[in-house]
């Protein structure tokens, strides 16, 4: 059976979806909020011991009074979205056609604790650069799926759901859809299964681009003083951004890889709970706390809370950490690489990154943080069209 043939086979496994939030599930998150024990604070510490009180107060008031759920389930269902299964795992994902017939296809991947809502603002630009004041040239075919665990995917229900299993599930998932030839982006946990995706589907991936990146662009341990001294001042900085973050902001992951589902329990119970432990990654990287717009922030927490899947989304840090293929060396991948790095948070060098990436695109931008599709998307948008465009010269 050809490839074609094999796709259209498994059209009958793609199903429509559609969000249907019942009515009890939403009153008994406000009931769960209204009900919230609050922990003390010690008086001027800030964001020095974790997220503010007084900021989680006002974050869940806005949530419980004036936050419309219903408004964004329906702008949500507008988006054509579908639910599959594949390996064990059920893979929700928007799938958005250019009116463009000689579009790519772009598969965009996100991170923890995001969703596909952190991509909202870059489906015009990407799908219909013409009416965004760009080239129909540039225009994609978007595949935007949620990681299997995650938010509309729903939780996993068996061990060993690591990044490169879920860049397989991917790679089914093109398959599937019948595209032969497209292109990755992602960020943050994104930004590990896209470069994962280049390699085991290089000669149908034309090119990778990330940002947020991380495991595989950025150095292991310490660095060597005559290293040090040769990098550059943006590098110079974001290599004491990385030292603070992994000295004073990486518990999250330690708990996550080690006892995820003791943490669990309080993610699941308490919506309150969630949103502080998820606050601190939205707000905390670069300290850009007006950076992410409270209607996207809890839209997309909704995601987590009404699946089920803080538990699920957090194992997977479980499984990288026990993953003795995602600590392998690994060979310089044949995939061209594009890298955007967002001076607010980012922490990718890219002396690092070429170990064992093809890196043919590399941008530096002064404004928007770890979260860029959301608070910088113009710049991304542009980085992507810019990266994909590139590849014809290559």
């Amino acid at each position: 059976m050809s490839m074609l043939n094999s796709a259209a086979a498994h059209l009958n496994d793609i199903r429509p979806f559609r969000i249907e939030t019942p009515q009890s599930a939403l009153d008994d998150l406000n009931n769960r909020l209204a009900l919230t024990r609050w922990p003390d604070e010690l008086p001027g510490v800030g964001w020095n011991y974790g997220v503010p009180l007084d900021f989680v107060k006002e974050m869940t008031e806005y949530w419980k009074a004036s936050f419309d759920w219903r408004k964004q389930e329906q702008l949500l269902n507008e988006i054509p979205q579908y639910m599959t299964t594949i390996d064990g795992a059920d893979i929700h994902f928007f799938h958005i056609q250019s009116p463009e017939s000689n579009a790519l296809p772009l598969l965009l991947i996100h991170g923890w604790p995001g969703s596909p809502v952190e991509f909202l603002d870059l489906i015009g630009p990407l799908t219909d650069p013409a009416s965004y004041g760009g080239e129909a040239a540039d225009a994609f075919h978007l595949i935007i799926p949620s990681i299997p665990g995650f938010g509309l995917s729903g939780p996993t229900k068996e061990t060993g759901w690591t990044s490169g299993r879920a860049a397989q599930a991917f790679a089914e998932l093109m398959n599937r859809l019948g595209y032969e030839r497209y292109g990755v982006q992602g960020g943050d946990m994104g930004a590990m299964i896209a470069p994962e995706l280049g390699r085991i589907a290089a000669d149908r991936v034309v090119g990778v681009h990330v940002n947020a990146a991380t495991m595989g662009f950025i150095p292991m341990g310490q660095v060597e003083e005559e290293v040090f001294a040769s990098l550059t001042d943006a590098e110079k900085v974001r290599l004491g951004r990385l030292g603070q973050f992994m000295k004073e902001r990486f518990g999250f992951n330690a708990i996550q890889s080690t006892r995820p589902q003791t943490l669990a329990y309080g993610l699941h119970d308490s919506p309150v709970g969630l949103l502080a432990w998820t606050a601190e990654l939205f707000y905390g990287f670069g300290d850009a706390v007006e950076a992410v717009d409270r209607d996207r922030f809890l839209t997309n927490l909704m995601l987590y809370c009404l699946t089920g899947t803080a538990n699920s989304s957090a194992r997977m840090y479980y499984e990288g950490a026990h993953d003795p293929a995602a600590w392998a060396p690994k060979d310089p991948s044949p995939t061209p690489v594009g890298v955007a790095v967002f001076q607010l948070s980012d922490v990718a060098i890219r002396r690092y990154a070429e170990f064992s990436n093809r890196i043919v695109h590399w941008s530096e931008f002064d404004r928007g943080t770890h979260f860029a599709s959301i608070d910088a998307p113009d710049l991304l948008t542009g980085d992507i069209r810019q990266f994909f465009r590139g590849l014809n010269a290559l």
